[in-house]
């Protein structure tokens, strides 16, 4: 399983931003995926998943602002980060998992979002 993140930068508060995951050797559309971000000095939280269902799941940190999708034929999921704040400074991970695993087996590297004016 191969996991590629890209779309981070740096943003001014209040602005918008889409991270994209693309994933290879996976049948992408039977897997769960997440999106999940590190900041500074702070573990690792869950930020929003979507499952093969299309069923979404938010931190409350979150919700409203950002919205996760996916689309099957482009083995592709999105975050789209909107009123973005500094404190949604981190570094993005997108995960996926198989609906039988109970935890997110496989990540990608990464891709790092700065908020700040």
């Amino acid at each position: 399983v191969q996991l590629q993140a890209s779309g981070g930068g740096l943003v001014q508060p209040g602005g918008s931003l889409r991270l994209f995951c693309t994933a290879s050797r996976i049948i992408f559309s039977v897997y769960d995926m997440g999106w999940y971000r590190q900041a500074p000095g702070k573990q690792r939280e869950l930020v929003a998943e979507i499952t093969s269902g299309s069923r979404t799941n938010y931190a409350d940190s979150v919700k409203g602002r950002f919205t996760i999708s996916r689309d099957n034929a482009k083995n592709t999921v999105y975050l789209q980060m909107n009123s973005l704040k500094p404190e949604d400074t981190a570094v993005y991970y997108c995960a996926a998992k198989h609906p039988v695993m109970s935890t997110y087996a496989y990540w990608g590297q990464g891709t790092e979002l700065t908020v700040s004016s």
